[in-house]
């Protein structure tokens, strides 16, 4: 959520930037609001000054020996009138909170202005890019020839956008899980939850979910509790109403989980295969940090996310994602692709991105920058470290054998039990 005084004090340059995201949004509602808060605010100060003379005056009568109702009353009346103005302000407080709430975060000032994916800046490549020295199946083709996906028995399960794994092909996301997991812990420093994978209103509200995307998200029917869309919810949340002590941060914190998504807004888009479906699995990497360093912390982050696809020998791509692809909680967002042969076509694979206060304004997540100094908001990052499914799609397109099978990355093998080549089941 956007900082209610930085919005009132620089109205013009939040809707210039807005705008840079495709967003023509009148903040006209919410400077009245702002304006009807402050003038309800110093009314009720001057009451409370009103009130505090007449308890004064109430005093010194009493102590006086002189019985005189007038002050009395005046200080009754008066508390029911302050009592009254403090639930107006509630009400107006209410209603620019649930304003700002829609609204999205501005990009950050190196963000490249632009109108779609088309517009997102190339930052760099790594490995081998390009068609395979033989005709290149898609995933979906390898996953069911080698037994290893079942999109028929999946639909039949659950439902279209589901997928059952056998054999080796759930022996691959778990042993990716784990390799993720594995190498974020022991050589990037972060600290590994098993968070819930269920989660109340409050929570999705703190990073960004609700109240915009509610159309897009699994809820539990009669109850405000929702399945999570990626490990970030719970992650971000575990601080969420806290006050950070300066030398806690930053503070990098990994997760798997399981993820649920309706995609209720990617109709049409990535039918076949596995790399949109509802239930997937992710590895999910989440920062705190003070905000002279977050930006920092986001490149090193991105890292950490590349040196996965390096580690897999995967060649991928990194771009920077312009002001109208943001998503919606971002200031600035860099997106691993990586290059899918059997499609021809480079796909996102992580997202790695910097909300600079957004989310911890929403959920309350602070730190005390030292102890004579008032909190501060911190810095919330995130990016996947690597979304597992499309990690499986990467792993049967780049190394799919003109024979038909498909090479286990060396990396990958010792959480595979050593296995090299993954042949028809």
């Amino acid at each position: 959520m956007l900082d209610p005084k930085y919005v009132r004090e620089n109205v013009d340059l939040v809707v210039k930037e807005l705008a840079r995201r495709g967003q023509e949004i009148s903040f006209d509602v919410f400077l009245k609001l702002d304006e009807r808060r402050r003038t309800l605010l110093q009314e009720v100060e001057a009451l409370r000054h009103l009130r505090k003379e007449a308890s004064e005056e109430f005093g010194k009568l009493k102590k006086e020996g002189e019985d005189n109702p007038k002050p009395r009353e005046e200080m009754r009346d008066l508390g029911n009138r302050i009592g009254e103005l403090d639930e107006e302000v509630r009400r107006v407080e209410g209603e620019i909170e649930a304003f700002l709430l829609t609204i999205p975060n501005i990009p950050h000032a190196s963000v490249a202005t632009g109108r779609g994916p088309e517009d997102n800046p190339e930052v760099r490549k790594w490995g081998k890019i390009g068609p395979l020295s033989f005709p290149a199946k898609p995933h979906w083709e390898i996953g069911e020839a080698l037994g290893l996906l079942d999109f028929e028995r999946g639909a039949k399960i659950a439902g279209s956008g589901f997928t059952l794994s056998w054999g080796s092909g759930a022996f691959l996301e778990r042993a990716l899980m784990n390799f993720m997991i594995e190498v974020h812990t022991r050589e990037h420093g972060y600290k590994e939850l098993l968070p819930p994978f269920i989660v109340n209103r409050a929570s999705m509200i703190g990073t960004g979910q609700l109240p915009k995307f509610e159309e897009d998200l699994f809820k539990v029917n009669g109850m405000e509790y929702y399945l999570i869309p990626t490990a970030e919810v719970p992650l971000t949340n575990v601080h969420a109403g806290e006050i950070l002590a300066k030398e806690m941060l930053p503070l990098r914190y990994v997760a798997y989980s399981p993820c649920f998504r309706r995609e209720a807004g990617a109709a049409g888009r990535d039918t076949r295969g596995i790399v949109r479906q509802h239930q997937f699995n992710k590895v999910e990497l989440v920062r705190f940090s003070e905000p002279e360093s977050s930006y920092d912390e986001l490149e090193v982050l991105t890292r950490d996310a590349e040196n996965i696809m390096i580690k897999l020998g995967l060649p991928y791509r990194v771009v920077s994602l312009c002001s109208a692809d943001l998503g919606f909680a971002a200031s600035k967002t860099y997106d691993i692709e990586v290059w899918l042969p059997g499609q021809g076509e480079f796909k996102e694979i992580s997202s790695c991105s910097n909300f600079e206060d957004f989310q911890s304004r929403r959920a309350n997540i602070r730190y005390r920058p030292d102890q004579k100094s008032k909190p501060r908001y911190v810095h919330t990052l995130n990016g996947s470290g690597l979304a597992i499914g499309r990690t499986v799609v990467a792993i049967l397109e780049n190394f799919q054998q003109e024979d038909g099978s498909v090479l286990v990355p060396e990396a990958l093998r010792p959480f595979m039990g050593g296995l090299e080549r993954i042949v028809k089941q």
